[in-house]
C-alpha cells in the first residue's frame, strides 16, 4: 500500500491498496477530515455561457479545468484538496486530453480518486467532456 500525505490539506492518498492493482492515473483512496466540498459537473462554457473548443476534447478539457478552479475557489478550495473527480466524455478517446489538461493543474503525488464514464451526450451537442469534483478543505 502507497501513501501520501497531502501538502496544503488533511488528506492521505493511497495510490494502490493492498491486493489492488495500482494506476498510474488515479489514487484508489483519499481520505481526510474537514468541510466537504462538492462542484457541479463544469463543462467547456465561457463566463457567457458559450461553449470553447467545439469539436476539441483538449480545448474543452482545458477550459473545463479552469471553471473547476475557478469553482473550488469559490469554496476556498484548491486541486490540492480534491479527492475524487468524475469524468463524463462523449468518447473514451478524449481521455488522454483530459489527462493532459489534468496534469497541468494537478501533480502526480496528488492525484484525486476518479472514475470516467462514457456518455451518449452531454446538455448540449457540441460538448464533449463534463468533469465533477469533490474535495475536502481543512476545517
Amino acid at each position: 500500500m502507497t501513501t501520501t500525505p497531502s501538502h496544503s490539506s488533511p488528506l492521505t492518498r493511497i495510490a494502490a491498496p493492498e491486493g489492488v492493482a495500482p494506476s498510474p492515473h488515479y489514487s484508489h483512496v483519499v481520505r481526510g477530515t474537514g468541510h466537504f466540498v462538492a462542484v457541479s459537473g463544469q463543462c467547456a462554457l465561457d463566463e457567457r455561457g458559450e461553449v470553447v473548443g467545439a469539436g476539441d476534447p483538449a480545448a474543452q478539457a482545458r477550459q473545463v479545468f479552469e471553471n473547476l478552479r475557478r469553482c473550488l475557489a469559490a469554496a476556498g478550495a484548491t486541486f490540492d484538496d480534491v479527492v475524487k473527480l468524475t469524468y463524463f466524455v462523449t468518447d473514451v478517446a478524449y481521455l488522454p486530453a483530459v489527462r493532459e489538461a489534468r496534469d497541468a493543474v494537478i501533480p502526480a503525488d496528488r492525484l484525486p480518486a476518479s472514475s470516467a464514464v462514457q456518455v451518449s451526450a452531454l446538455f448540449r451537442p457540441e460538448l464533449l467532456v463534463e468533469i465533477e469534483a469533490f474535495a475536502v478543505i481543512p476545517a
